[in-house]
């Protein structure tokens, strides 16, 4: 029997609640055997400095998943610096399983239906679909997934696979953005982000110079 493995990518700035969620609705759908949180270093179309630091991020992560035994945190692309490129991860993931002598893996790539009409200008999206499923997420309210952007890349076999991996989703209205924004006007987020995670950004006063104990 093949091991699963999900990569949930993204720069978790901060990480939260809607991102645990999606993570496990997934694990349960595609009945996941790990789900990895690969934290990215730059995102190819986010180059954008991140608001906290690399080291605040992985921390972050850390908390929100920690005692979860099927979640792990990847921090192979701050670890190889420069621009995070998917491809450039799935093919290491890929080679670490076989040096480690790995049972046979299969990779899957938790996506939200939004990120699909970016398809065309990710790097080299045809080698990444040959190594990695997609496992697109549609929230509710959103409509149909517009496949038609992903269909270029992929052979007509994984791609009719692909389609069948669509995990349906409620709407969470957090973004790491708005916890942000809150954060530096000293407003709360509490119950928006584990209980942990919410300590540390005060502790440490992530996102501003002095967070509010209080919030």
């Amino acid at each position: 029997m093949k091991r699963k493995i999900g990569l949930f990518g993204g720069s978790f700035d901060p990480i939260h609640h809607g991102h645990l969620m999606l993570a496990e609705l997934c694990r349960e759908a595609l009945q996941l055997d790990q789900v990895r949180f690969l934290v990215a270093n730059v995102s190819p179309l986010k180059t954008e400095q991140k608001a906290a630091s690399n080291r605040d991020r992985i921390e972050m992560v850390k908390l929100a998943i920690g005692g979860n035994p099927y979640f792990e945190l990847d921090t192979r692309e701050i670890d190889r610096g420069g621009v995070s490129y998917t491809l450039d991860s799935v093919r290491s993931i890929h080679e670490d399983l076989s040096r480690e002598g790995e049972i046979e893996t299969e990779l899957f790539l938790l996506m939200g239906a939004d990120v699909l009409k970016d398809i065309a200008k990710w790097h080299q999206p045809k080698q990444l679909f040959e190594l990695i499923t997609p496992c697109v997420i549609c929230r509710a309210g959103f409509g149909e997934p517009a496949w038609e952007h992903l269909q270029p890349f992929m052979s007509e076999e994984r791609f009719l696979a692909a389609q069948r991996l669509q995990v349906a989703a409620t709407q969470v209205d957090i973004s790491s953005t708005n916890l942000r924004t809150r954060i530096r006007k000293g407003q709360s987020i509490r119950y928006q982000v584990p209980p942990a995670v919410y300590s540390y950004i005060l502790a440490q006063s992530v996102y501003q110079e002095s967070a509010d104990s209080n919030a």
